[in-house]
């Protein structure tokens, strides 16, 4: 595949118009702006760099990295491990249930557009978004490092989206939280793809604490 398809397919699966729902969830934000924990632009950033340090750079990219070169060797076995370890570390029902619900998603999304491939990991596992983005990212050839940035940059603009709607801020200050905590995402990422399998882990208290709420949380305008 060539630099450019590659980086068109990458735009394409960070696009927020991919159908898989990613718009639908806030990850906790809701229950933690009813809680008072974030109260402002200021406060949103601030809970948005913790995420992106700790779960993006600790868990989601070293794994896509892990599934990315399973998916590169066919190794099933080494996918199916690096699968559990990352729903493992989903610390709630909810974060669970989103990452189900979006593998689901994006598998029926490979049935539409018949690649010619079924995945050996599909019949006997639980989908995640993440593994299904790196087998894409395998089978078209996209380079890794652009793999995880574009899924980054799609997970951090779904989260000022949310902010958006909650905080609230407008438009004007989305774009530049968008531009501030997006400069971050090269460093972290290059930290990510260093880790050894047994740094590999992601935990945030109020994070946890927040989706769980949120389960629970009267009047939403976010899924649980």
């Amino acid at each position: 595949m060539s630099s450019d398809l590659a980086l068109l397919r990458v735009l394409q699966l960070a696009s927020p118009g991919l159908p898989v729902g990613g718009f639908t969830y806030s990850q906790g934000l809701e229950w933690a702006v009813e809680a008072g924990w974030v109260t402002t632009t200021a406060g949103f950033c601030e809970w948005q760099r913790e995420q992106l340090h700790d779960t993006l750079g600790y868990l989601d990219w070293p794994v896509l990295a892990r599934l990315y070169r399973a998916c590169q060797a066919n190794d099933a076995e080494a996918f199916e491990r690096w699968s559990r370890f990352l729903l493992a570390n989903r610390e709630t029902a909810e974060l669970r249930l989103e990452e189900r619900q979006r593998g689901y998603a994006l598998a029926r999304i490979l049935d539409g557009w018949q690649l010619g491939q079924d995945p050996a990991w599909r019949p006997n596992l639980e989908l995640s978004q993440l593994g299904g983005m790196a087998w894409l990212g395998a089978h078209w050839s996209i380079p890794l490092r652009q793999l995880a940035l574009g899924l980054g940059f799609a997970w951090l603009e779904g989260a000022v989206m949310a902010g958006v709607k909650l905080v609230p801020f407008g438009q004007q200050a989305a774009q530049t939280v968008l531009r501030d905590l997006g400069e971050a995402l090269p460093a972290v990422l290059d930290h990510a793809l260093n880790l050894d399998d047994e740094q590999l882990g992601g935990g945030l208290p109020l994070l946890a604490i927040a989706s769980s709420r949120h389960e629970t949380q009267y009047t939403r305008l976010f899924r649980s």
